[in-house]
């Protein structure tokens, strides 16, 4: 076990989204000091972070693209898991500039500032996306980069900023790389969300992408145990690991076992909107995770049916699945 945190907070970026949200209760339940960076708005809106009351929790607000206060959020903690991004991939297509901007310059920013304080270790979120439709599966970290939307180039480049702190001023980083995150609170552009809401809205014809295409999804307390795993285990610095289950399902026959587990008959129609450009879709994915589970003691627990029913629980709450348009597609 790498040297303990309990002394030292841990920072959190982009602690108020999906992820970031699940992955703060985690550690608040290990006992663990949490520093949760919501980005900043007039609204002093804090996310998924709303209403929650902590003595060990610090909620600040800024924003990754400020290099003076990556340097201020980085004092004291002593490990920085960085998932701060711009993550919609259909929106990437819309403002590229606003990517570039956040996601490599922000990483860029945390490394230099994590680098300034000494922090003893930062975990960079990276995203299955970076591998484009695999050309061989299951997909092992050694498998080439393909950048089929600006998303994922930024995310490419993300990757290359952290590992050149590494390789060059010896800043311990770890990149870790999730596969398909889903669950309670993800945004409904995502497909399982989307699906979710739809049905539990009452609506009888879903509206979908492409779903041809195969993922391998993670539920998001397996992938936050990843991300706890890659934050702890001693020795792995400059490692790029993913966090995967090693099984993929299409999108179609997701679409059919969330319609089967909410007892629901419907169809489903392809919006236009949806759609990827045909050469940004990535057609397969089916991540590799004998390097994680070689490395530390992680292993999933939810199959996806589990994860499915966890999440349809949280999205079948009315005061849950009041947070969502479902009448509209968010980019």
């Amino acid at each position: 076990m790498r040297e303990t945190m309990d002394d030292k907070p841990i920072l959190v970026t982009g602690a108020d989204g999906f992820i970031g949200s699940h992955l703060v209760d985690l550690l608040l339940s290990r006992g663990y000091r949490v520093r949760a960076l919501s980005q900043y708005n007039s609204f002093n809106y804090w996310g998924w972070l709303e209403g929650k009351r902590d003595p060990r929790l610090e909620i600040v607000c800024g924003d990754v693209r400020d290099a003076s206060f990556c340097r201020h959020i980085c004092q004291g903690v002593s490990t920085v898991l960085h998932l701060a991004a711009l993550i919609a991939i259909p929106y990437s297509y819309v403002a590229p500039g606003s990517y570039v901007d956040t996601n490599i310059g922000g990483t860029l920013n945390i490394c230099q500032a994590a680098l300034d304080n000494g922090v003893g270790r930062v975990v960079v979120t990276s995203t299955s996306e970076v591998y484009g439709t695999a050309l061989y599966v299951p997909i092992d970290e050694k498998h080439p980069r393909q950048p089929q939307s600006p998303y994922s180039a930024t995310k490419i480049g993300a990757d290359a900023i952290a590992m050149s702190f590494f390789n060059a001023f010896g800043l311990p980083v770890v990149i870790a790389r999730p596969f398909n995150t889903y669950g309670p609170r993800q945004s409904a552009r995502a497909i399982i969300p989307t699906i979710i809401s739809q049905i539990a809205a009452g609506e009888r014809e879903i509206k979908v992408g492409d779903l041809t295409p195969t993922r391998d999804f993670n539920y998001v307390a397996d992938t936050c145990r990843g991300f706890l795993a890659l934050a702890t285990a001693p020795g792995i610095e400059g490692r790029e690991i993913n966090i995967a289950t090693g099984t993929e399902v299409s999108m179609e026959e997701t679409l059919h076992t969330i319609a089967r587990l909410m007892n629901a008959d419907v169809n489903y129609v392809v919006d236009p909107a949806r759609l990827r450009p045909s050469n940004s879709e990535v057609r397969r994915l089916c991540g590799d995770n004998t390097l994680i589970t070689t490395l530390t003691d992680w292993r999933p627990k939810f199959d996806l049916e589990a994860g499915l029913g966890e999440t349809i629980r949280w999205f079948t709450d009315p005061s849950n699945l009041s947070h969502y348009k479902t009448d509209i597609y968010n980019r």
